[in-house]
């Protein structure tokens, strides 16, 4: 069995790998966000990732199946009872949540809407299940009229706030999110509020990249809780400090993209620490995923995948590097929400050099990746998940 004295778990937003058995009860059957990204533009050109054994896990276009992984390789089933982003990371940490975070496909009701107009002392539109980028173009005008919010939600349990940064200065849209995070507890517990600034004229509205998360805090002990009490480093990348409710978080670096994320993974490596990075990719999910962008998701892919070995150029020896994902968002369905998926488990450290990786199997759940890195650091106290730490020799 390696020692391993720091471990890089990166999170590939919504890159999924197939349908769960339990798909059809989520409106996702026959999703697989990889494969068919692949698919859609005629093979994906991602060597590196090819050779860490990519397409060991599952037939993808592009991606050929290798005799001699440079990585262990797997997929991951999910057992919480959802799809987003923060039940996902949860259970990737070995939190399990049993119970769905409440939904509301017709909008929120009244009483929401009023407790959080009086607070904000802001009038409401939209309040409905709606794209981002849609319900922005459709009511951004009146908004910049008449000074009213755009509350809008879709198929995850999320109370977006949508606000031009002309209007509305990002530290007001922030203060309005965390007013609703206060509200929207137990019953309305939703998973996230999320603040979606916008910028632009009439008939050019655009996303700013200033989305900020406000989650609930998990429910139970996480590999972070353990970690950080335990006095070793937890350092995250993109919005995961943000899913976590900051909870168990020693150090954090928010960014704007993909590609800033991972420059802020390379420089974190080549510092000094001891313990956890958990970084999360987001343009995936939230750029190509939910725009139904196929072209632009498997362009995102081969992007990644020419940075990747810069990334392991960086590793030490008695580093463990986990590439994974938090659920599919298949961009060529006809849904543009979040896919019940596996998820891909790649797990790779320069002292697997002389060796080919093996195959890790299907997991039972996400929660395997906080039962590894749990061993890994001698800690206890999580409620689920099977380590696989003893199966990389």
């Amino acid at each position: 069995m390696m020692r391993f004295n720091r471990v890089c778990l990166l999170v590939l937003d919504a890159c999924g790998v197939g349908e769960l058995p339990d798909a059809e009860a989520y409106g996702d059957a026959g999703s697989n966000t990889l494969g068919h990204c692949a698919e859609a533009v005629g093979g994906l050109k991602m060597p590196t990732m090819g050779r860490m054994g990519l397409g060991n896990i599952i037939p993808i276009r592009g991606i050929s199946e290798t005799s001699s992984p440079k990585a262990y390789y797997g997929k991951l089933a999910e057992q919480s009872a959802g799809k987003d982003s923060t039940i996902g990371h949860w259970e990737l940490a070995g939190l399990i949540s049993h119970k769905p975070f409440p939904v509301y496909p017709n909008g929120f009701p009244k009483e929401i809407i009023d407790e959080f107009v009086r607070k904000t002392g802001r009038p409401v539109i939209g309040n409905e299940a709606a794209s981002g980028t849609e319900i922005i173009a459709r009511l951004g005008e009146t908004h910049l009229k008449t000074g009213s919010l755009i509350v809008y939600t879709s198929a995850d349990s999320v109370f977006q706030v949508a606000a031009h940064v002309d209007l509305i200065p990002l530290s007001e849209l922030y203060r309005y999110c965390r007013l609703a995070r206060e509200m929207l507890q137990g019953e309305h517990g939703v998973s996230r509020v999320i603040a979606r600034p916008f910028a632009g004229k009439p008939g050019e509205f655009y996303r700013t990249p200033d989305r900020k998360d406000f989650s609930l805090p998990p429910t139970g002990p996480t590999v972070l809780d353990l970690l950080s009490e335990s006095s070793h480093d937890v350092i995250t990348v993109g919005k995961v400090d943000d899913l976590f409710a900051g909870r168990g978080v020693t150090k954090s670096q928010h960014t704007k993209s993909n590609q800033e994320g991972i420059e802020r993974i390379i420089d974190f490596l080549k510092t000094e620490f001891h313990g956890l990075l958990f970084a999360n990719l987001v343009d995936f999910d939230m750029i190509w995923g939910h725009r139904n962008d196929a072209a632009g998701f498997a362009g995102g892919l081969e992007y990644f995948d020419s940075r990747l070995p810069e990334i392991l150029a960086v590793l030490r020896k008695d580093d463990l590097f986990i590439i994974t994902a938090d659920h599919g968002c298949d961009p060529t369905t006809t849904s543009t929400d979040h896919s019940r998926e596996y998820t891909p488990l790649l797990a790779y450290s320069p002292g697997f050099q002389s060796l080919s990786g093996k195959n890790l199997g299907i997991r039972r759940t996400f929660a395997d990746i906080g039962a590894t890195i749990s061993e890994i650091f001698g800690l206890t106290g999580l409620m689920a998940g099977d380590s696989f730490l003893k199966e990389l020799k």
